[in-house]
């Protein structure tokens, strides 16, 4: 079986999860703006990075088995920690959209 290279996947994770969270906040910035087109865009291209960053993560998992478990370092934790704050986030800034919507 291939192996994996963890702080490459951590990396990997990581990468993804922020510019996920960063695309979210760029579209919180447009929504405050009034410009819910780019908004809706930014948005499309934070789900797009979290789902790659959740696919590393997923990639991981499945080489993850009872004859060759994966021990997970304190960087390897991080990054999955990372990519949940993302999804966090990503949720919490579709809702303060759509008020943006409402209150305009």
């Amino acid at each position: 079986m291939e192996t994996i290279n963890l702080d490459k996947t951590a990396f990997q994770i990581t990468l993804h999860g922020g510019n996920a969270k960063d695309l979210a906040h760029d579209a919180l910035v447009a929504a405050k703006e009034s410009d819910f087109e780019k908004a809706e865009s930014l948005l499309e291209e934070a789900e797009k990075e979290f789902n790659e960053g959740h696919e590393v993560q997923s990639k991981a998992m499945q080489k993850d088995d009872k004859d060759n478990r994966i021990v997970p370092t304190l960087l390897l934790v991080h990054a999955k920690d990372h990519l949940m704050a993302a999804r966090t986030e990503i949720t919490l800034i579709k809702e303060l959209i759509e008020l943006h919507k409402k209150l305009d």
